[in-house]
């Protein structure tokens, strides 16, 4: 079949993509195509069976319409009209947005953001923004940071909860069908067509009827997140799309009470903490703080799992957990960043018999690993049931454990408790954007007709700024046509 348009995969740049199409009312027939499935089939059997079944053929959290980011805790990063830097001018919030930056003006990115958390809230997103009502308090916890030469960093934040943004999304979703956007689910794109240097359509695997097709545009958007990310590379190889190579996210969850983060939790919701510890002064931070929460595990390609976290509307812990992660910077001859992260994520994994690995640090700093005995009688209890208890030292490379470890104790002379000896290490967690795609001013690969956006490729970081991207996306698109 000949489509207007095809995108690869349905994450929100892909769901924003088309929302945004379909107000502009210049494409007519569009197809979104994605691995998994349509979010209200999209349930993870964890919640039932206290442990990860690794659903077949794909994870449950990581695939399907709204992509993973929706499935984890569902937070909106944004920034207020009087939020300004040093120099006067609009700060964004923290995230910063991958690539995206590079494209556009800070007042376009403001009223894209603007713009797109509208279409949240028109969804039913909490109007609540969490990180505005208490200035003082968060200068002051910010001044007590730089003091230990580390960023704490705080920005406007809207919450969804996992399980409120599987109710908002269901309603795009339904949004879509009823505006006749045609979804593919359960189909894996193999391959791209392309001929001439031009695109001209995509080589697709129907799952469940173990059928190969061929369907065709000559315009086609890449549309994956970090789950797609590995194949997005390999993709890039072979047809020769320009990228390059980045740097990898590879570290832990950290799980903590809640009565240590109280401070940050109420008035911020989530604090990016950004540091470059001694000795390596590699970039370190904190990212998707989950007050609350629940640690969880997902599953990628090739049976990898990570460890994520989740915060709900309604259901909590007493725990707040978040990740701490290390950036990974190489350089030449080694040109294979994602290869390096799926290599630690295979060996915690066979450390863990085949699950998510978890050390108390009081067991870390005197060199011991973590048994089941020792989770019994920590105060601290983990909220990821099938961990496995064990040492994440002998997964985790020496450098990038010492770089966690450094971190956690120059937080813990802001936070104080950030580093006692009952909060615990969960591993792996890894980040996989580290292949960018080089893009022109219209998000255009070297193939004409081919594009780019998402977390995938390199161009954005977060829910946010993915969203916002779908949506600059489906503007270029209809000023081409």
């Amino acid at each position: 079949m000949k489509y207007d348009l095809i995108v690869v995969g349905m994450g929100p740049s892909a769901v924003f993509l088309a929302y945004e199409l379909i107000q502009l009312n210049n494409y007519k027939n569009i197809l979104l195509i994605d691995q998994g499935k349509s979010i209200k089939n999209r349930v993870c059997p964890m919640d039932k069976m206290d442990k990860c079944v690794k659903c077949k053929p794909y994870c449950n959290i990581t695939c399907g319409f709204s992509g993973a980011g929706a499935f984890s805790d569902g937070k909106l990063n944004s920034y207020h009209l009087s939020s300004k830097d040093q120099d006067g001018n609009l700060y964004l919030g923290g995230n910063d947005g991958g690539y995206f930056k590079k494209y556009m003006s800070q007042e376009e990115i403001y009223n894209l953001l603007s713009y797109t958390d509208q279409i949240y809230l028109d969804f039913g997103a909490d109007s609540k923004l969490h990180g505005v009502d208490h200035a003082e308090e968060i200068k002051s916890l910010q001044k007590k940071a730089m003091k230990e030469n580390v960023n704490l960093v705080s920005f406007p934040i809207r919450h969804l909860g996992t399980e409120k943004a599987h109710i908002l999304y269901s309603k795009i979703e339904d949004y879509l069908q009823k505006h006749k956007i045609n979804m593919m689910f359960e189909t894996e794109v193999k391959d791209l067509i392309v001929k001439n240097n031009k695109i001209e359509g995509v080589k697709i695997h129907r799952i469940k009827d173990d059928i190969d097709e061929e369907v065709y545009s000559d315009k086609v958007v890449l549309a994956v997140g970090r789950k797609g990310a590995a194949w997005l590379s390999n993709i890039c190889v072979k047809h020769n799309i320009n990228t390059k190579i980045g740097s990898v996210d590879i570290g832990i969850r950290y799980e903590l009470p809640d009565k240590i983060m109280e401070k940050i939790n109420e008035y911020m919701y989530e604090g990016k903490f950004i540091g470059r510890p001694f000795p390596y002064r590699d970039k370190v931070r904190t990212f998707c703080q989950n007050p609350s929460g629940f640690v969880s595990a997902e599953v990628y390609d090739n049976g990898l799992t990570l460890v994520n976290g989740h915060s709900y509307k309604d259901k909590k812990s007493t725990n707040t957990n978040l990740a701490i992660l290390v950036s990974h910077n190489f350089t030449y001859p080694f040109d294979k960043p994602i290869e390096y992260g799926e290599n630690v994520a295979q060996n915690l994994n066979r450390l863990g018999g085949n699950s998510i690995m978890v050390q108390r640090l009081g067991d870390i700093y005197r060199g011991r690993r973590t048994w089941e005995e020792d989770l019994k009688n920590n105060s601290v209890k983990p909220t990821l049931k099938d961990a496995t208890p064990g040492d994440l030292t002998y997964g985790l490379g020496y450098r990038t454990m010492t770089d966690i470890l450094q971190f956690i104790k120059d937080i813990d002379k802001v936070v104080e408790g950030f580093a006692h000896p009952d909060n615990l290490l969960y591993g792996p967690e890894i980040k996989f954007y580290s292949n960018e795609v080089i893009l022109d001013k219209n998000f255009m690969t070297n193939i004409s007709g081919l594009y780019s956006i998402g977390d995938g490729g390199g161009l954005t970081t977060g829910l946010m700024m993915a969203s916002c991207a779908g949506v600059k996306m489906a503007r270029i698109l209809s000023q081409d046509k």
